[in-house]
């Protein structure tokens, strides 16, 4: 795996556009353009591809350090700026907003409750047999 897939999946894993990548990366004194970062997620065969070199991928994660936890003196909640992100992003007409995943209770099945009184009152049914005694005798008396 190279510098530039890291770099991507990263990118699409917390939902960062250039102009956010950009102010990570002036967070720890690093200068880049928008036109430079597009190159690095550019396809391989492309004639502007550009591979991500190692001081660049550096800079990023410790920038992004900063950015989701904040510094000694001003620490943040890397929950709440992940939470901004996800808020910036425009909904397209047409579509509906995400709808988070819930599990649902579990609910233990070795337990069953008296929903009423009725279902107490009541006697057990008999089991009906469904299947007759055979008795099979294979051919021989």
């Amino acid at each position: 795996m190279t510098n530039n897939d890291i770099f991507k999946k990263l990118r699409v894993a917390l939902m960062l556009r250039d102009d956010q990548i950009v102010e990570i990366l002036e967070l720890v004194d690093f200068r880049i353009t928008k036109s430079e970062l597009g190159a690095f997620f550019r396809d391989e065969k492309h004639e502007n591809y550009m591979e991500c070199g190692d001081q660049v991928l550096r800079n990023f994660l410790n920038g992004l350090v900063i950015h989701l936890r904040g510094t000694k003196e001003n620490p943040k909640n890397p929950n709440d700026v992940l939470a901004k992100h996800k808020a910036e992003i425009p909904v397209k007409d047409g579509f509906k907003a995400r709808v988070e995943f819930k599990p649902a209770p579990k609910t233990d099945f070795k337990k069953k409750p008296a929903s009423n009184a009725k279902s107490r009152d009541k006697k057990p049914t008999p089991k009906v047999q469904v299947v007759e005694k055979v008795k099979y005798n294979n051919g021989k008396k």
